[in-house]
């Protein structure tokens, strides 16, 4: 792992403990997944946790990617025989066809119990990600009603929650838990990125700079000159994050990167999907 990035605070380390042992006692599994960075919110350790379990998998904030962007992945993960489920868990696009997965999962279960002779209790499904992915806010939206606390910044989910969300359901809100050591460092930084692991984990300013590369080399670069009349040209993430930082804050590039960061994260740089599938 990257020596930028240091986030495993003890909170996390006991919510992956505790969630382990929940996982034994649930039938099915609703991973979500940001819908920015795909891969980089893959937990590597899911497979290990689903085993036989049937999964749902859901790619949230179906809102900040462009529709070139989700139909990319939809058609990868479609060959991996996997079937995605896109939301947007804030105004509640998709979740639909989420809760229809996820009773359609807990009805296949409690079948099974009926054909050997058992009086099925409400099946159980724990609902998992990295911190931020919107697990809190699908919850909300898959009840109809705020019962979960749900913000956009990771580490609101602090502690299991058991949740009814039918009588066939039963929902485990869980905190997000994330890898011990990722080796991945551009991995590391789209998480940072996407706000999906703590502001206390990293700079800002790094962050910042990673961020301005990737769009480059993503060919978007076209968002930074319509939003701050500036152009890369040829220069460097750190380069860039000096010049804007000169042109807006009188050269303050701590202040700067935490705009640029905000901006992409609220959308203000318009739908912007960060990986693309493998080729």
């Amino acid at each position: 792992m990257t020596n930028e990035i240091q986030w495993y605070p003890g909170h996390i380390a006991k919510a992956e403990r505790d969630l382990k042992d929940q996982l034994k006692l649930v039938d099915a599994v609703i991973e979500v997944r940001d819908a920015r960075i795909p891969l980089a919110t893959n937990h590597p350790r899911v497979p290990l946790w689903v085993g036989n379990k049937q999964r749902v998998l859901v790619i949230n904030r179906l809102d900040a990617i462009d529709p070139v962007a989700r139909r990319a992945w939809e058609t990868w993960f479609l060959q991996q025989s996997e079937t995605p489920y896109f939301t947007n868990a804030q105004d509640g696009t998709g979740v639909r066809q989420v809760a229809a997965a996820a009773k359609a999962a807990a009805i296949a279960v409690n079948q099974r119990r009926r054909d050997r002779g058992m009086l099925p209790p409400p099946a159980r499904a724990a609902v998992i990600g990295f911190p931020n992915v919107g697990k809190s806010a699908l919850i909300n939206r898959l009840l109809g009603r705020r019962v979960v606390e749900s913000a956009r910044r990771p580490g609101v989910t602090r502690q299991l929650r058991w949740v009814r969300i039918s009588k066939e359901l039963e929902l485990l809100d869980a905190p997000g838990v994330i890898p011990a050591q990722l080796d991945d460092r551009l991995a590391a930084l789209k998480l940072a990125i996407c706000d999906d692991i703590g502001s206390a984990a990293y700079h800002n300013h790094i962050v910042a700079a990673a961020l301005l590369d990737l769009l480059v080399n993503l060919e978007r670069s076209s968002a930074l000159v319509s939003r701050y009349q500036l152009e890369p040209e040829s220069m460097t993430g750190e380069q860039y994050l000096y010049a804007l930082a000169q042109q807006r804050h009188q050269g303050d590039e701590e202040r700067t990167a935490r705009e640029l960061l905000n901006d992409f994260r609220t959308g203000n740089l318009g739908e912007i999907c960060l990986e693309m599938p493998p080729v």
